[in-house]
């Protein structure tokens, strides 16, 4: 088929269709005018807007610089199935991309290393939950942090997460840093619903939490490379972008370490001359506290910081009252 838009190139897509949440999702596939496999990205519209309301000028601008592109519409809307039609569930919508994803790998023209997501609207927020989710996707963080000008270094955690590293200027202080990484885990969290910044697990429900107080004095990365508390030895480890979609926490262990070591080197070798800028993060600090949006409760080992709420789980806290 060819694209409705009235230009003077037409760009050619394949309609598919692919399974999701017992429902069938359904839009185009664009194919770059280049032989297989070619890398591909999942694309979807804000909420309850179609693949024809302007979205498909981006895939084909996507599409026409090499990309293959898998655009949709949403569970419940437009050529989608799905019932009651025109209802939004954002966990479903975030589903809908993993299984996008899913789809595209399944297809052999498609390149597996090479699939990214992105988002228009309110689905840019879904883009995001999806990346930490599905641990396939990592194109969408690297960009994020790309549009803020800085360079992220991602690292296993030996356990179920993982650490993106940025270098900063020896020049602040912990509660400084720490305040950025709040600031920083709120704008996520205010682009989507999905996310929280709430530091008692009662109040998160199934949202995805960033942890922002990773960046306290006593949970400050002390080495790239530290072995887990496990029975197998896991081993918390630097991982390049590209190897990230693949990584399993049970493939650094204290055998396979040094093999991995010996063959690769030091892959985050750059991080010294990759400096980020703070103020980046700065600004959006002193755009919170003008706002009133101030201070976040801290870990229970620390004392009482300067203007830090009441530190006490809602529970317990709506008993005392």
């Amino acid at each position: 088929m060819r694209s409705a838009n009235d230009r003077e190139e037409e760009v050619l897509f394949e309609s598919v269709e692919f399974p999701s949440e017992g429902a069938r999702l359904r839009g185009r596939l664009y194919r770059p005018d280049r032989p297989g496999p070619f890398p591909a990205v999942v694309m979807a519209h804000g909420t309850t807007a179609t693949i024809t309301m302007a979205i498909d000028r981006y895939a084909e601008v996507f599409c026409a610089g090499g990309l293959g592109v898998l655009l949709y519409d949403h569970r419940n809307f437009g050529a989608s199935g799905g019932e009651p039609r025109q209802e939004i569930n954002p966990w479903i919508q975030a589903r809908g991309y993993r299984d996008a994803v899913s789809y595209l790998l399944t297809r052999g023209d498609v390149r597996p290393d090479k699939v990214a997501i992105w988002g228009d609207s309110y689905s840019g927020g879904l883009a995001l939950v999806v990346a930490a989710l599905d641990r396939r996707v990592a194109a969408v963080v690297r960009e994020t942090l790309d549009e803020m000008g800085w360079t992220g270094w991602p690292k296993t955690s030996g356990n179920r997460g993982i650490h993106v590293a940025c270098r900063i200027e020896p020049k602040w202080e912990f509660p400084v840093v720490r305040r950025c990484a709040l600031a920083f885990a709120r704008e996520v969290e205010r682009r989507s619903e999905l996310v929280t910044t709430a530091w008692w697990k009662e109040e998160r429900g199934e949202r995805v939490f960033i942890d922002y107080n990773q960046n306290a004095r006593d949970r400050t990365i002390a080495s790239a490379y530290s072995v887990r508390g496990r029975p197998d030895a896991t081993v918390s480890a630097p991982v390049t972008w590209d190897e990230l979609p693949e990584v399993e926490t049970e493939d650094f262990t204290l055998a396979t370490m040094p093999a991995r070591f010996a063959k690769l080197g030091d892959v985050q070798a750059g991080i010294d001359d990759a400096v980020c800028d703070l103020n980046v993060l700065l600004e959006w600090v002193e755009r919170e506290e003008k706002s009133g949006v101030g201070e976040a409760p801290y870990p229970p080992q620390f004392p009482k910081m300067p203007g830090e709420p009441k530190r006490v789980q809602p529970s317990r806290a709506k008993k005392a009252d």
